[in-house]
């Protein structure tokens, strides 16, 4: 069990899911995961979503659920705080792509993920 209280960063990885509080937007392409959800928790500010054709601002206290196969990209706002919840694979996406920032390689990590960059 882990309980997280006060000022402590949230920050958790099992089996089924990762939870990480994190602050800043994510990759300005649009995303497409084909085997994974993915889900944003607003603590604090606003995040901008892309989903598919629709734009959404979620504030705190809201939680957006992407389905796979669901195009996305989104932009945290000044301010923002929020927990994002991940399967074991995209985690593991997520490290790989800080681990190599090379431009060339990010295709290949992307589909060894189930995952791509439409845009």
């Amino acid at each position: 069990m882990s309980v997280f209280q006060g000022d402590e960063r949230v920050a958790w990885d099992g089996d089924s899911f990762s939870i990480h509080e994190w602050r800043g937007s994510g990759p300005p392409q649009v995303l497409v995961h084909d085997a994974d959800a993915e889900a944003w928790h607003v603590l604090e500010g606003k995040l901008r979503f892309r989903l598919g054709e629709e734009n959404l601002e979620a504030g705190a206290g809201t939680t957006v659920v992407v389905p796979p196969g669901l195009p996305h990209t989104y932009e945290a706002l000044p301010g923002a705080r929020y927990l994002v919840i991940l399967t074991p694979r995209l985690r593991k996406l997520i490290a790989e792509l800080q681990e190599n920032r090379d431009p060339a390689a990010q295709a290949a990590i992307y589909e060894k993920h189930r995952s791509r960059v439409l845009s």
